[in-house]
């Protein structure tokens, strides 16, 4: 098994931990906050204002987790393909890290939209008012579904890291080393009771033999 790889670590746990977190505290608390004005013309540029400021941070953070990420992988490459189950769960991390990355993009991309959209007058900044101009209020709409799929998806990222980690507990590497040893023991064993299945013997092909001899004088006696 791999040695201790402490800083690769720390940038995937980090940069994982800020992603979470700052796309939730956004949603609670910028987006939140911001809809408490009572000028309804200041809530966007007020939330954009704020999302803007944490953008590069953001974006800092999720290259660290994926540098992080990465380096895991390529270290941890010997234990993915010995050890049973491993393989399975660096996929479903793998899909959700890539659904996490498109939703933070569009999210960003959509908030963008609403930072032109200025003064444009709003409920609240995923709520339309009903003197919004409709493309800011259908990026608004599509803006409310986006700003909890972020941490769900992150939130779930944090999940299978955690039982990942419980995979390298020793009593788990043993077992799952010992389980992808004996299902690669068994393969050949598999084939060869298959392939003794589909091919008949001598007896058998005597057998059939007998049959088909012993049909024939039938016939013969019956004429």
């Amino acid at each position: 098994m791999s040695e201790r790889h402490t800083a690769l670590r720390s940038m995937h746990d980090l940069g994982l931990a800020a992603w979470f977190g700052g796309s939730l505290m956004g949603a609670l608390g910028v987006n939140g906050a911001a809809a408490q004005l009572d000028d309804s013309t200041q809530r966007l540029p007020v939330a954009s204002a704020g999302w803007a400021r944490w953008t590069p941070v953001n974006a800092a953070a999720i290259g660290a987790h994926l540098a992080g990420a990465v380096g895991e992988l390529v270290t941890e490459s010997p234990r993915v393909a010995a050890q049973s189950g491993v393989a399975r769960m660096s996929a479903v991390k793998t899909a959700l890290t890539v659904g996490a990355l498109a939703v933070t993009g569009y999210s960003r991309m959509l908030g963008r939209k609403l930072e032109r959209a200025g003064g444009a007058p709003v409920e609240g900044i995923t709520e339309p008012h009903y003197h919004t101009p409709a493309n800011v209020a259908s990026c608004q709409r599509r803006m409310k579904l986006l700003q909890w799929a972020i941490p769900a998806l992150t939130g779930a990222l944090v999940v299978v890291t955690a039982y990942m980690s419980e995979q390298q507990k020793p009593g788990q590497v043993f077992r799952g080393l010992i389980s992808r040893a004996g299902g690669l023991a068994s393969a050949p064993r598999t084939i060869g009771k298959v392939a003794a299945v589909a091919t008949p013997g001598p007896k058998t092909i005597g057998t059939v033999a007998a049959m088909g001899a012993a049909k024939r004088r039938l016939m013969t006696a019956g004429r």
